[in-house]
């Protein structure tokens, strides 16, 4: 018998498990193009990247009709699937360095559980289980389809319910504000990674615990915070 409490730690995925930046901007310019609207930039397709795809396309252009964000929504997702067929899709973007041996890491540990909180559908999130053959680290998997998105908590809040563990030995990691708000709504603590699309300006803004430079860093931040829980 151990007396450590039962711990969850739950990954965002794009920007930080995935670096699949060049995907979801080319799908977007893509979409925007096919409606002759004009494409936003780079810097603000990333800003936007955890949200769930109809708000991000909102906060994108505010100007849009309902009607039109929805066809946004829509071009993207086939956009999305083309870029997968031509480029290989989840299996051309690269986990980012270390994020593999972390999770090993982690796994190992029996009385620490993995999870996801991600703005992609879940078909998305298989292809991306698929392709790095990363299903096998996660006993839950929370998705836009069946929660509102982010920084709103129900993804969290969904995880420990599935997992049992209580949301003080709990931790969020991300690459965006919208990561760490979720995580602060839920009771988590929180870990910013630099590495992302968010700079580490909005982490700490956004009220990160603490910030990663590499995923090198990740058990010393878990057990720093753990041993204040």
């Amino acid at each position: 018998m151990t007396d450590t409490p039962l711990r969850l730690v739950v990954f965002d995925v794009d920007g930080t498990l995935i670096d699949s930046q060049d995907f979801i901007v080319e799908a977007m310019n893509r979409a925007f193009g096919e409606m002759g609207v004009a494409c936003p930039t780079r810097a603000e397709v990333l800003s936007i990247v955890g949200l769930s795809l109809h708000d991000a396309i909102e906060r994108l252009v505010p100007s849009m009709s309902q009607t039109e964000v929805a066809e946004a929504t829509r071009k993207y997702k086939d956009m999305f699937i083309k870029l997968r067929a031509e480029k290989g899709g989840e299996a051309a973007a690269p986990l980012y360095p270390g994020a593999r041996q972390a999770l090993d890491a982690l796994h190992q540990k029996d009385e620490v559980l993995l999870g996801v909180a991600t703005g992609k559908a879940r078909r998305g999130l298989d292809h991306a289980y698929d392709a790095h053959d990363l299903r096998h680290y996660f006993v839950t998997s929370q998705t836009a389809d069946n929660h509102p998105s982010k920084p709103h908590p129900s993804m969290l809040r969904a995880a420990l319910s599935e997992t049992g563990a209580e949301a003080a030995q709990a931790v969020m990691i991300g690459d965006t504000s919208f990561d760490i708000e979720m995580g602060r709504a839920a009771g988590y603590r929180t870990i910013g990674v630099t590495w992302g699309y968010h700079p580490r300006e909005g982490l700490l803004a956004a009220g990160a615990d603490l910030l990663i430079d590499t995923y090198a860093e990740l058990t010393a931040a878990l057990d720093e915070l753990w041993g204040k829980a």
